[in-house]
């Protein structure tokens, strides 16, 4: 268990140091072949991977986010020294935001990053409204005021408003810091990487920007030889990029022919600038198209770039059209403010039905990369069935192709942390990546033959049915290895080769995965299990104690009483909307088989024996009893006495016992007692002083958690009105959840 406030990653990595400094004392065999077999230690749940997945997949979110505002900026502002001067304010912020962090001890995790993503919107409203105003002011400069005065002017206008601006939305964020519980930890780092990193677009735009400004907008001339040179050094640059496999290279080709054709005065500087601008723009859109990959990796990077290129001028197009026409609307507007102001009006009125209409839920599940299954078994199952039981589920759960690992646990562990009874288990499943991962778990290319055949270090060939390219080839199968059974290690990496998908065609989510396991999982004898991940299960078992993010706690002083009540709860939540009807499920208190040995004390008393003589004897033949220590150097070992397991084994062994008397031969045990079974509880759970029994459920996908409990508790309500639902006297419910 990790100390709380501790470093997940640090405390991972320090374990995993520990571990192999042990591995070198473990023990090992050397077998009669001659090898050696070595005690290893190997994890099978490692949150390294989700933790740089999730910062991976953030970081992708950020450098799309950027290079989309980047794009835009070029585009509306189009001039290309302002968009270059707006564009350098995103990472020299968002750098100043790290710094921040470090200084003040504020994790990088998604939601604190999250803050960065939220607050680029206004980090480059501040440097447009800025470097506009600075380009304004130079097209106004009929005084040819020297540079640094108009850029100051420029400044000295607009610095009072954006400050203001800025600050009122660093202000509204004041709230977020007094939270506290959960909601506290969850947007607190939000709310600071948010507010530093306004506080850094504040700080870059008007005390970095201007003089930069001052410097770009500069006229200054420029030697013809020193601009044949750097036109023709973009050139050859561009030619080698293109040789080395980076297609970019074009842009700069492209940068260095505007060059040369306007210092031959082919083209006018201004249409050198309006060149420059597409140029530009296409190698961001390019770059989206590399990243993003909307249209899914398996995917040419030509209908990826023909997708983004039609989303990105299309809505800037509709923006630009609504600029062009701007001032006519405005104009009609302010001719016609009654009708105009119907619209928001309106707008206003259906926004308010929609609110009230929108689903809560407190927030959405993270992708952990693995599920957490947890089923039942009946209360009668005794040991032995329990682990049949669980080697089934692993079995079952590890044939499904895209399942990396799967790792079961019955009962509870030696922990005070786990109290989990017998019947319930814990499967830890990962799943593979949809597609394989490189070390720093980023997507990785492997090389391909010219037939779209993968090919292995071994030489054979993988088919991979995912990729488009191997429709319509010709091969030989027996050539070829189960695409399903490859691993990283197998295939050759080469940056120019393909993506290489581990799921099958007609896996397209996680979601998918989870149907796949709940059907190899229906076993007889078994409930079924909401769907759960390790991490999500522990934070809700943390706030509710239940193994559920929504269910009902039924309390009462009989758990009979409480076992029935739930099960006519379960039969009513099946029926209510949004309720996944399969993990629905209320807890079997009452039905572990128990051996009662009821000692007959007139019989004791004739053969002069106490009861705490025979149970003492009764504990030392199947229990067992220390009796002394064994004592090996400075460890010390209990030494326990109990009847050899093939005269305890069966119940019907225990008449067998033999109980030794003062005088005369010792006396069987089922001439003292009488051995009957009892169905009792397995598990007994205790809230304020009251007995209590749960009722689990889920939520079907498309609903939120709020309206899905709110649906469950009219309905049951609407049963007791009724009179279909009678709750018994000194019975309470109440619904739970992290709703």
């Amino acid at each position: 268990v990790a100390r709380y406030g501790a470093n997940p990653m640090a405390v991972i990595n320090n374990v995993k140091e520990k571990i192999s400094e042990l591995s070198s004392g473990l023990p090992s065999k050397t077998l009669s072949d001659g090898r050696t077999s070595q005690l290893t230690i190997v994890p099978f749940y490692d949150r390294t991977e989700l933790i740089q997945e999730t910062l991976g997949t953030l970081d992708e979110a950020l450098t799309l986010e950027i290079l989309i505002t980047i794009f835009v900026i070029i585009i509306m502002v189009f001039n290309l020294r302002a968009s270059v001067l707006i564009s350098g304010l995103l990472p020299v912020a968002v750098l100043m935001v790290f710094i921040s962090m470090k200084l003040f001890n504020v994790d990088a995790n998604i939601v604190a990053l999250s803050g960065i993503a939220i607050a680029i919107g206004t980090m480059v409203d501040v440097g447009v409204i800025l470097s506009e105003n600075v380009l304004r002011h130079i097209d106004e400069n009929d005084e040819n005021l020297p540079m640094n005065t108009v850029v100051y002017n420029a400044t000295a206008e607009v610095s009072g408003a954006i400050l203001t601006a800025v600050m009122t939305t660093i202000i509204s964020f004041i709230p977020v810091f007094t939270m506290i519980g959960a909601e506290g930890k969850l947007f607190r780092p939000l709310a600071f990487t948010k507010t530093s990193a306004l506080t850094a677009s504040l700080i870059v735009a008007l005390f970095l920007i201007p003089p930069f400004a001052a410097y770009l907008f500069k006229k200054r001339n420029i030697k013809t030889s020193f601009s044949y040179m750097l036109n023709g050094a973009m050139i050859i640059l561009g030619v080698l990029s293109i040789i080395f496999g980076y297609p970019l290279g074009l842009i700069l080709i492209a940068f260095g022919v505007v060059g040369f054709l306007s210092l031959k005065e082919k083209i006018t500087s201004k249409r050198a600038n309006t060149i420059n601008i597409f140029v530009s723009a296409f190698a961001i859109i390019f770059l989206l198209a590399e990243y993003w990959r909307p249209l899914g990796v398996d995917r040419s990077i030509l209908w990826n770039l023909i997708f983004v290129g039609l989303i990105c001028f299309g809505l800037l197009g509709v923006f630009t059209l609504f600029r062009s026409y701007y001032v006519r609307i405005l104009n009609w507007a302010l001719r016609n403010k009654l009708l105009f102001l119907s619209l928001p009006t309106v707008i206003i009125i259906f926004g308010v039905m929609i609110m009230r209409n929108t689903g809560k839920e407190f927030m959405p599940s993270l992708n952990e990369g693995s599920f957490l299954l947890m089923p039942t078994s009946m209360p009668h199952a005794g040991v032995e069935e329990n682990k049949r039981v669980l080697q089934q589920l692993d079995m079952a759960v590890a044939s499904i192709p895209e399942i990396e690992t799967v790792v079961g646990k019955s009962g509870r562990t030696e922990s005070a942390l786990d109290p989990a009874p017998l019947s319930m288990y814990e499967n830890v499943i990962q799943y593979k990546s949809e597609y394989i991962l490189n070390e720093k778990r980023a997507r990785q290319r492997f090389k391909v033959d010219n037939d779209g055949l993968f090919i292995l270090k071994d030489g054979s060939l993988v088919v991979n049915p995912n990729s488009e390219i191997n429709e319509g080839v010709d091969y030989d199968i027996s050539k070829t290895k189960d695409p399903f059974s490859v691993r990283h290690s197998q295939l050759i990496p080469d940056d120019d080769g393909e993506y290489f998908r581990n799921w099958r065609p007609e896996i397209e989510s996680p979601d998918d995965i989870w149907k796949e396991i709940v059907k190899a999982t229906k076993l007889p004898g078994v409930t079924s299990a909401p769907k759960l991940q390790p991490i999500e299960t522990r934070l809700v078992m943390l706030q509710t104690g239940m193994r559920a993010p929504m269910g009902i706690k039924v309390k009462g002083q009989d758990l009979n009483e409480i076992e029935a009540f739930g099960v006519q709860l379960e039969d009513i939540l099946k029926q209510a909307d949004g309720v996944k009807d399969e993990a629905v499920f209320a807890d079997r208190i009452v039905g572990k088989p128990y051996l009662l040995l009821d000692i007959d004390r007139e019989r004791l008393a004739r053969y002069g024996i106490s009861i705490e003589q025979v149970q003492q004897v009764i504990q030392v033949s199947v229990g067992g009893m220390v009796l002394t220590q064994t004592v090996e150097g400075r460890e010390r070992y209990g030494i326990r006495v109990r009847y050899p397991r093939e005269l305890r084994a069966n119940p019907s062994d225990l008449k067998d016992i033999y109980v030794p008397v003062e005088k005369g031969n010792p006396i069987p045990l089922s001439e003292l007692v009488t051995i009957r079974y009892e169905q009792g509880p397995q598990i007994i759970k205790s809230e304020d002083t009251f007995l209590v029994g749960y009722v689990l459920f889920d939520k079907l996908d498309g609903f939120a958690e709020v309206d899905v409990v709110e649906n469950a508790q009219a309905l049951i309500q609407e049963k007791i009105d009724s009179g279909e639902l009678i709750v018994p006297k000194g019975i309470n419910y109440l619904f739970t959840g992290t709703y």
